[in-house]
């Protein structure tokens, strides 16, 4: 390559950067009112919220650039486009821009799969330099992390979150029937991970159920003496201590899950016997403190 086109070149990764750089003020400028829509999603983030169980190792493939949603460690460094918003970052973007332009084959990145999308595990600056030079694909070393909800390109953490909620209610509702047994189809949480203490709230109702019979009652008998004996009760207290209220951002069956936990503290201080209700007042009456 003469020294000319070795100047043009580096001319024109220099502009790719400031044009990229200025597409991320922008968007960071579009968003201000909702910055969440802007950020490129942290893959342990997302971990904590799907909590996948199995990690499978896929090997070499060739990847739709737009379906990479996020990074494992850079992604305070790019937004959701992957448009560089850190200067600091230039030398290297630029070099790989540079690179492209000469096409040099560049090794390939490391990406975690989850959900359906794809996370940066490496390779970063090469994801935002294809995205901004019109790539279309890019080939990957792979990890694939099993997850029973899918994701969509464009997802805040907050959306997957309540994603996740979704998901996890209406598997809930499908195996144990409540809508149907108690016809409450409003059962919700703010918080992932409910429904499952909710399903061993009853097993641990029909356990006691079952020490006062000769004969075993039903999980569906113990879901609906459950929900008409504690869940309702407990509900009718929140109703009215306005507990609603104060927590405007949290469910009312929220509030159910935190009632209970100071119920089982009391009654180990107090006794098995302590009531129910004095269990949900003096929860109400800390709110208000």
């Amino acid at each position: 390559m003469v020294e000319g086109d070795h100047h043009i070149i580096k001319s024109i990764a220099r502009e790719e950067f400031s044009r990229a750089q200025r597409r991320a003020i922008v968007s960071r400028i579009a968003h201000f009112l909702n910055p969440d829509k802007d950020k490129l999603l942290s893959f342990n983030d997302v971990k904590e919220i799907l909590k996948p169980n199995h990690q499978i190792y896929r090997g070499m493939q060739t990847v739709p650039i737009k379906l990479i949603i996020g990074s494992e460690g850079r992604y305070m460094d790019f937004n959701k486009c992957f448009d560089p918003k850190m200067d600091y970052i230039r030398g290297r973007w630029q070099s790989i821009a540079e690179a492209n332009l000469k096409d040099i084959i560049l090794p390939p990145i490391q990406l975690y799969e989850l959900g359906g999308v794809y996370f940066v595990r490496d390779g970063n600056h090469r994801v935002s330099v294809a995205r901004s030079q019109g790539g279309e694909l890019i080939d990957a070393e792979v990890t694939s992390l099993e997850s029973e909800i899918k994701i969509r390109p464009g997802i805040t953490l907050t959306e997957l979150h309540d994603a996740v909620i979704e998901y996890e209610k209406r598997i809930f509702y499908e195996e144990t029937f409540f809508g149907d047994l108690t016809d409450c189809w409003i059962l919700d949480f703010s918080i992932t991970g409910r429904y499952d203490v909710i399903y061993n709230h009853i097993l641990v109702h029909k356990y006691y159920i079952n020490q006062e019979h000769d004969t075993e009652i039903s999980f569906n008998d113990a879901l609906v003496s459950w929900y008409n004996k504690v869940y309702l009760p407990i509900m009718k207290i929140v109703d009215e201590e306005h507990i609603c209220a104060k927590f405007p951002k949290r469910k009312p069956s929220d509030f159910y899950v935190w009632i209970v936990k100071q119920w089982d503290f009391l009654k180990r201080r107090y006794g098995e016997t302590y009531p129910m209700e004095d269990a949900a007042r003096a929860w109400s009456a800390q709110c208000e403190k």
